[in-house]
């Protein structure tokens, strides 16, 4: 597993943490998945070999929320 750190336009309710951790953690390959509020960024730990990054921003990109950056 590795982990990465996605950088969100804005999560600006519950509800989008909900969605976006819902999702997440529904798509195999990923182990774990948070969203912090207060700083718009999406923790997620997942493994190489079932799912890449490119993937993970996609799917955060058809929820609507636009990924800066990832580290």
């Amino acid at each position: 597993m590795i982990n990465k750190t996605y950088q969100l336009e804005t999560v600006s309710c519950p509800s989008c943490i909900a969605k976006i951790e819902g999702m997440l953690r529904k798509t195999p390959g990923i182990g774990e998945a948070e969203v912090l509020f207060n700083t718009s960024r999406v923790k997620v730990a997942f493994d190489e070999n079932l799912i890449d990054s490119e993937t993970i921003k996609n799917s955060i990109a058809k929820l609507g929320y636009k990924v800066l950056g990832e580290k």
